[in-house]
């Protein structure tokens, strides 16, 4: 596994393909401050550049996901950095780059996860979360609107109305009803969180990376497509696919009885 870098509020550590992203600054339940969102950047580029990382876990240390933007940062002069500058600097930035690695991607949620701190968890493939964990998309109670991802990702996991309620009202949604509405994929207790996520990453570590990144890219591409448009870039994906060193595993494996061995090439 190649050198994982040292960094001032995240923590890294790899094992049998997985990289687990932890983020750490859990006296504020993990507030994204200018420090955390580089660090998390630089963490997920060493995954994307990393071709024995095979999967990533994304969790925060101590009772909390993530609460969101830590509102009282300020800019160099000491005034309310700007929003729209910031989020196009620091946020987004980010967020495409974790929605766009081609390599899965998991959130093990472990506590509240609030405004860009719940999006960062919808921005991942799959949500794990704790009986412990809530939702909040919190921004109508200090007057702004669902930024980092949550207009894109929040509509398409738990349909408009859902959506609308929930950025409306700011109520907090547990992790028995973001089971049932759609927002995560398993609800675990607490104590299993970790052993839960690591379990299905190391699944997920041997399966066909390329695959699974090329899936990512349709799947992305099939948000704003026709049916027409959909079928083709389909057409063009399964294509790459078709080459990849995984394909012919598969089929080898599949011809000989066996399990397939993949190597994520």
């Amino acid at each position: 596994m190649a050198h994982l870098p040292s960094l001032e509020t995240v923590l890294t550590t790899a094992a049998d393909g997985v990289l687990t992203i932890t983020l750490n600054r859990p006296d504020v339940l993990n507030a994204v401050n200018g420090q955390l969102a580089a660090d998390l950047l630089e963490a997920v580029r060493v995954a994307e550049r990393t071709p024995e990382i095979r999967c990533v876990i994304l969790t925060g240390a101590g009772r909390g996901f993530c609460s969101g933007k830590d509102l009282r940062e300020r800019s160099d002069d000491g005034a309310p950095a700007s929003y729209g500058e910031t989020l196009r600097r620091r946020y987004n930035p980010l967020v495409l780059r974790l929605a766009t690695l081609e390599k899965p991607v998991i959130a093990a949620v472990n506590g509240v996860a609030a405004g860009a701190g719940c999006n960062l968890a919808l921005t991942a493939d799959v949500r794990i979360a704790s009986d412990r964990a809530r939702f909040i998309e919190i921004f109508s109670r200090i007057g702004l609107i669902p930024d980092s991802g949550g207009s894109f990702f929040l509509p398409r996991l738990v349909g408009l109305a859902k959506a609308f309620e929930m950025t409306y009202t700011a109520d907090e949604v547990n992790a028995d009803e973001a089971l049932r509405i759609g927002l995560v994929n398993r609800v675990v207790p607490h104590d299993d969180l970790a052993a839960a996520a690591l379990d299905l990453a190391r699944r997920l570590a041997g399966g066909p990376t390329r695959g699974f990144g090329l899936t990512k890219r349709a799947f992305l591409h099939g948000l704003r497509s026709t049916l027409v448009q959909a079928l083709d870039y389909e057409a063009h994906m399964q294509d790459i696919a078709g080459r990849t060193t995984d394909h012919r595993e598969g089929v080898a494996a599949f011809l000989e009885k066996r399990s397939p061995r993949f190597e994520g090439r």
